[in-house]
This record gives structure tokens, sequence and C-alpha cells, in this order.
């Protein structure tokens, strides 16, 4: 178990043990989450301008190449090795709109800014949260956008997927109350149908959010 640290705080590296299950899961299984893009993602795809957007904890590249292949400029990453070189293998045709790499949310800056960020399905422990929520909010420039759908508290109990630890699980409070500054455009807790892979099969309970800087 490596050592990291964290607000000027060394601690245990958990996120080192959640690496080695994600790789194996990822090893383990085709696409975990399908080929095809996320709903929610798509919807707002489908509608808007394309530009630059980022992707973080993209897994194996499902909405990256979707965003790719509808003209936008895509930054992604995520931790495991292995969701990120099968992201480049399947998004390889579209390369160079796809910039993919592999990185920890825990050291993530905001160095560029861009028209849109999409958080799909990034479940995180609350102090960690809050400051990668932070950087997110940088890298929106003005007038950006950002795409939000994670599960909620309410789908502790449900068998469709997600984190069974409620302190992982959002609301909608919380969530609004990390992006204090942004516009919302929309926000609300959803029952939907979810057919995303193995995975993410069956009713659940989602917050979806879109907001803009301005």
């Amino acid at each position: 178990m490596t050592i990291i640290t964290f607000k000027g705080k060394i601690c245990l590296d958990i996120a080192y043990m959640e690496r080695q299950f994600w790789n194996t899961r990822y090893s383990e299984h085709d696409f975990v989450y399908g080929k095809a893009p996320n709903q929610f993602f798509k919807q707002f795809i489908d509608t808007h301008k394309p530009g630059t957007i980022l992707l973080p904890a993209e897994g194996e590249g499902r909405n990256s190449r979707y965003a790719a292949s509808k003209g936008w400029r895509v930054d992604a990453f995520d931790f495991s090795e292995v969701a990120t070189a099968k992201a480049l293998k399947l998004t390889e045709s579209l390369r160079p709109s796809i910039n993919y790499w592999t990185q920890d949310i825990a050291t993530f800056k905001a160095t560029k800014r861009y028209d849109a960020v999409a958080l799909i399905y990034v479940h995180l422990p609350q102090a960690l949260r809050q400051v990668f929520h932070e950087e997110v909010f940088n890298a929106l420039q003005s007038g950006g956008f950002l795409v939000f759908e994670a599960f909620a508290k309410e789908q502790v109990n449900m068998k469709s997927g997600g984190p069974k630890d409620l302190s992982l699980l959002y609301d909608a409070p919380s969530i609004c109350s990390d992006f204090p500054f942004l516009h919302l455009l929309s926000c609300g807790q959803k029952e939907i149908e979810l057919n995303e892979g193995e995975f993410h099969k069956g009713k659940a309970t989602v917050l979806q959010l879109i907001g803009q800087r301005l």
C-alpha cells in the first residue's frame, strides 16, 4: 500500500486498492458499461455546439468516443491503466480529437479551461469530492457547462449499480453546494431505467445536473 499526501496530511492510499479493483474489473469484462454513451450525456452533446470537453474518470471511453464523433475535442482520463488502454483502442479512429491519459482524481489540477466538463458516475469521499469539484469549476471557461449524473443516496438498496456506501452516494443540496458560483440550468433527482452494460442495469435513482459558469 502506498502513501499519499492530501491537503498537507499523509494518509494511506486507499485509492491504490480501488485502482486494483477497477483494473481487475476492466480486465475480466469486455466493456463494463457498454460502448454506447450515457443517455444524459448524449442528450447534452446532441443539443450543444461542439467545443472542448473534459471527461474525468472516463473509464473505457464510451462517452469520449461519442463526443468526438459529434465534433467535440476531448480531454479524458481515468486512474485505471486497463481502462485507459481499452479507451485508447476504442477511440483510436477518432484521434487526435481525443487526448486520453491515466491520472488519479486526487492529483488533478485545472491547468486548462473547457467549454464543458462531464462527470458521469464519479463517486468520491466528501473531502476529496469537494476539492475536486472546486478544480472542476476552475476548469470551466466563462459560459462553460457542467454535465453531471450520479447515483443518489436512495440508490443504496437498489441492485442496478453504484456504491453501497451511503457516504459515496449523493444528494442534491450537497452537490449544489459544491458549485455555489455555477448557474444551475437544471438539477433534479429522478428514477430512470439504466441499460449500460452488466453493472448499470435496471431501475435506478440518480441526480442529474446541468450548470453554466457565467
